[in-house]
């Protein structure tokens, strides 16, 4: 589950019916595109050996463990946006994509669904299905699971919605008795879903909900309703651990609108008829498991338990091992674990280890520099902002993306708008070639003061190969 800000609710949304579609095989579209779509990995759901990564630009995957990255993209029969939910079994792929709108009632943008890309043979040909619901806006698949043949989404405005034709048509399926009203009803609003023992669960802003039946019928676990509860009932994550002594369901529970509500993540061995809390004042986005250790996705990192809770330990500042790279964001989104082996997403790229963090790998999407026609040098983000971006220990980042021909040594240095030298953010560092890089700068000058809003240029000095110019816009 990713993070997203609650939104006012807009509209109800209603069903869809014989909705229209279009099919994609591999051969006749474009080719994939190689790399990472997107350096914010918001899913990562691994089958048959393929791991596969929801991105903000697209769905991606490796089929060698990272060596080498393809990319899924509208040309192939994904939705347009980024990827707001996916569910990976076999060889059946389900993919929700969303994007943002510019609305007329409320002169600004809201989140949209994009629909859902189906794939039962793996990524070689897939199927998109329009979103269901009266209307997209603020209506989009947070999460799938698939029961016995039955689709769930899980949709915010849209509610809790199921097909039980491979996506041709859709019901609204709230988790309760009532008349689906997501205006007045935060039980109606859904967020997360998995699966574990037979049941299926539901999380939305009114705790979660447990089905045996699959959806026929319910009973609701909130922060009110139980002597042991649930921290929060803004259910933003759901997932299912099951070992040999224990099947456990693992929840981020935020503070929803009561005043003793509270952000951590609930934990319950007993399916759902108490709860422990712990990571207490910790967002949750996501969880992983690895046997009988639980790795939680949180604002402030990836979190590593190996008794089941009692004991959490916080991964420090990603790093990668044989460069200078490292994950400018304390911030993790997803992650997934088996046999020792951890993936890390973060808005900042991916990260492996497989030494149990003593030591990374981080992959990351980027437009090379130096082809026909393309720049030897860029800056990203652009404009830029100290406050806001790539944050790690207090200070933003942005990247100056370049590349070498051959082995050289580079100095970069940043100048405000007379010309005059802000800071060096490196003097006479080795570099090989060919190969691409990208140095950061923490928006602050020689002196450690932060600078004040306007354009700045930099200039890359490579030995034997001059010097290239480019610039970036800072806005505090």
């Amino acid at each position: 589950m990713k993070k997203f800000l609650l939104l006012l609710l807009l509209t109800t949304a209603g069903l869809a019916q014989n909705r229209l579609m279009k099919t994609y095989r591999l051969g006749e579209t474009a080719s994939l595109q190689k790399g990472l779509a997107g350096n914010g990995i918001s899913d990562i759901k691994e089958a048959k050996g393929v791991l596969w990564f929801g991105t903000g630009h697209g769905l991606s995957r490796t089929v060698d463990g990272g060596e080498t990255f393809e990319t899924f993209l509208p040309a192939q029969g994904l939705g347009h946006g980024s990827v707001s939910g996916l569910y990976v079994q076999g060889d059946t792929i389900l993919v929700a994509t969303a994007t943002d709108t510019l609305t007329a009632v409320s002169d600004q943008y809201l989140s949209k669904g994009t629909g859902l890309s189906v794939s039962l043979d793996g990524g070689d040909s897939w199927t998109h299905f329009p979103q269901p619901g009266v209307t997209p806006v603020q209506n989009l698949a947070y999460d799938v699971e698939v029961v016995d043949g039955v689709v769930w989404i899980a949709c915010f405005g849209g509610g809790l919605i199921q097909s039980k034709d491979g996506c041709r048509t859709w019901q609204v399926a709230p988790p309760d008795t009532f008349v689906f009203n997501p205006s007045n009803r935060l039980n109606h609003r859904a967020f997360s879903l998995t699966v574990g023992d037979g049941a299926l669960y539901v999380g939305t802003a009114e705790g979660v909900n447990k089905s045996l039946d699959n959806g026929r019928t319910w009973v609701n676990f909130n922060h009110t309703n139980q002597k042991e509860p649930i921290s929060g009932n803004f259910v933003t994550a759901l997932a299912f651990q099951k070992t040999a002594a224990k099947s456990i369901i693992w929840a981020a529970s935020w503070k929803a609108e009561g005043d003793d509500e509270f952000y951590a993540v609930s934990k319950s061995e007993n399916g759902g008829l108490s709860w422990q809390t712990m990571l207490r004042d910790e967002q949750a986005h996501n969880f992983a498991f690895d046997g009988s250790v639980v790795y939680v996705a949180c604002n402030s990192g990836l979190f590593k338990s190996t008794d089941y809770g009692a004991a959490w330990y916080l991964f420090p500042a990603i790093k990668d091992a044989e460069s200078s790279n490292r994950v400018y964001d304390s911030e993790t989104d997803s992650a997934w674990g088996r046999d020792g082996v951890l993936w890390v997403g973060t808005t900042d790229g991916l990260a492996r280890t497989n030494d149990n963090g003593y030591s990374w790998k981080i992959f990351r999407a980027f437009q090379p520099t130096g082809a026909v026609g393309q720049p030897r040098t860029y800056a990203y983000p652009n404009p830029f902002s100290p406050t806001r971006h790539n944050q790690l220990g207090g200070d933003g980042h942005v990247r100056f993306q370049y590349n070498t021909l051959t082995d050289t040594r580079v100095t970069i240095q940043v100048f405000d708008y007379a010309m005059d030298l802000v800071a060096t953010v490196c003097r006479d560092a080795f570099r090989h070639g060919p190969a691409d890089y990208s140095d950061v700068w923490n928006g602050r000058n020689d002196y450690g003061d932060a600078v004040a809003n306007g354009v700045y240029f930099y200039r890359i000095d490579l030995e034997n190969d001059g010097a290239h110019w480019g610039k970036v816009m800072v806005v505090n």
